[in-house]
């Protein structure tokens, strides 16, 4: 696949169109669309928009799971300079109320049910948030009273002369935000993270290069689109390559087997949940999944041989975070499968990567554990929250993450956990990805999430919360026994907690809430 020289999103469309107008460029169900026909149906929703008002540097969000609409309502939003803001279908009433108030939204573009709940109950509770909320506009993918139905967008835009599209079109420069996405965190309030359009398109072409992509492949996508993951990765990395989009609109396991096999899908995007779903699922064994070859994960090297035992030969595991477009160190589909298996790949090309102190800030060397800082595809920073944006980069424009690894002497990345995560017991610290990592080889144990909970002779003592496979018993004096194994005696958890994984406290995003977990321990006394 040739490079795409476009440095926009519209523009990428455009040229996709006259490349390869009559490949399949995205599937929803019954609904296919070549990359000419969704171009052409982005130009006329585009003067939709320009109809009701908006205009560049406005703020649409969209709502809703994966379908045609987000992807059309996206580009078309870009299409005139018009910020996109990705609401997450899981997020609260008050969550959803903050992020309209704080993006200063316009126009939300919804279903009309948001996962289980109403459009026009759940505006109502939006609405009842304390807030200074604006909607001038609110786009309805079925008629509900007070909204615009979508369908009609595209009659509206009949109004708009060509001279004043593509008077908004020419407007739309490389530099112009894309999309703002809000990312938990340790903060209180979900951070705004403005991505640049040049960037998706840059660095998305870079990890498409990792899988090895061309026009022939065909992703599954059950990754929610509201997520970079989704809407930025997944998407682009397939795009700048020319292949074809298969959309998901929530995941289920059996649905996805299913769709996989008859859509003939070559990429897997998924985490390690969805996998693991997949993998136990009844059907699975008498589905043909052998047209998967390459894809894109985040996982422990268990968790990446599962994806690989599914018959994605060709995964690669990653590193990234939102604020850099998703990923920033990728595994190479063609590199040996203990490499991919054991890190997550090299810095992408064009993104600088440096491993320093946590403290210092000094720089340290191959095969040293700290801090990971980025320089290259980044946001510009957070959203209207300088304060947050001055701590977040060091002088010489690098992100710090607050996330730990380690850069090999041949550049590969291995990631060790949350720099805020790290348990101080006896006055060493620990970081409790690497204590994970031992305890994941034990054969009992499916998933294992170390945490630090208070001592009064260590300060913080190692706790272990443990979720067995299935028909397996694992037991405290085995587990320790085995740690002792493989660890210094100060890394060995105390204590342990053996749960089901319904138990585990996720927030809306499903990312394990790792502030919680010390909650299993209360009144649990340490071992010795």
């Amino acid at each position: 696949m040739q490079k795409p020289e476009s440095r926009t999103a519209p523009d990428l469309l455009d040229e996709l169109a006259v490349r390869q107008g009559t490949r399949e460029f995205i599937v929803d169900g019954e609904r296919r669309f070549t990359y000419g026909q969704f171009q052409v149906e982005v130009v006329a929703y585009a003067k939709g928009l320009l109809a009701i008002g908006l205009k560049r540097g406005d703020r649409l969000a969209i709502l809703m799971d994966n379908r045609i609409e987000w992807l059309t309502a996206n580009f078309a939003a870009m299409s005139i300079g018009v910020e996109v803001v990705g609401l997450n279908c899981w997020a609260s009433a008050p969550e959803l109320s903050y992020q309209l108030e704080h993006a200063k939204v316009c126009c939300l573009v919804a279903s009309e049910k948001v996962r289980d709940r109403n459009l026009d109950d759940l505006l109502t509770q939006i609405r009842q948030q304390d807030r200074i909320i604006r909607l001038d506009h609110i786009i309805c993918t079925a008629p509900i009273e007070n909204t615009i139905l979508f369908s009609s967008l595209s009659r509206r835009g009949s109004e708009i002369a060509c001279k004043t599209f593509e008077a908004a079109r020419r407007a739309v420069s490389p530099e112009d935000i894309a999309c703002i996405l809000y990312t938990s965190g340790s903060t209180a309030t979900p951070k705004g993270v403005p991505l640049p359009q040049s960037g998706m398109i840059e660095n998305m072409w870079r990890i498409g290069e990792r899988m090895h992509l061309t026009p022939d492949d065909r992703l599954w996508l059950a990754v929610s689109l509201f997520w970079s993951f989704g809407c930025v990765n997944a998407l682009f990395s397939l795009m700048t390559h020319g292949g074809t989009i298969v959309l998901q609109r929530d995941f289920d396991a059996g649905d996805a087997l299913s769709l996989i096999e008859q859509e003939r899908c070559s990429v897997f995007y998924g985490t390690p949940n969805m996998s693991l779903t997949l993998s136990e699922h009844p059907a699975r064994a008498t589905c043909d999944l052998s047209s998967l070859r390459t894809g894109i994960t985040i996982g422990t090297p268990d968790q990446v041989q599962r994806i690989i035992d599914l018959g994605v030969e060709g995964i690669c595991n990653v590193y990234g975070l939102t604020e850099a477009y998703g990923n920033s160190a990728v595994g190479d589909a063609h590199d040996p499968l203990e490499t991919r298996l054991n890190n997550c790949g090299r810095p992408l090309d064009d993104v600088e990567m440096r491993i320093v102190d946590p403290e210092t800030r000094q720089l340290l060397p191959a095969g040293k554990t700290g801090e990971i800082t980025i320089r290259g595809f980044l946001t510009p920073g957070y959203l209207d929250d300088p304060d947050r944006t001055e701590e977040s980069f060091d002088a010489d424009g690098f992100l710090l993450t607050g996330d730990l690894g380690l850069l090999d002497e041949g550049g590969y990345l291995t990631f060790r956990g949350r720099l805020k995560e790290m348990v101080k017991t006896g006055g060493i610290n620990v970081a409790p990805a690497e204590v994970e990592a031992v305890l994941i080889k034990h054969a009992d144990v499916d998933e294992v999430y170390v945490t630090g909970i208070p001592d009064p002779r260590l300060d913080e003592t190692l706790a272990a919360v443990i979720i067995p496979k299935p028909g397996a018993k694992p037991s405290e004096t085995d587990l320790v026994a085995y740690c002792r194994s493989q660890l210094a005696a100060y890394k060995v958890p105390r204590i342990y907690r053996f749960i089901d994984r319904s138990a585990l406290p996720l927030t809306s995003t499903g990312k394990l809430q790792k502030n919680r977990l010390p909650e299993f321990f209360v009144g649990r006394s340490t071992q010795s």
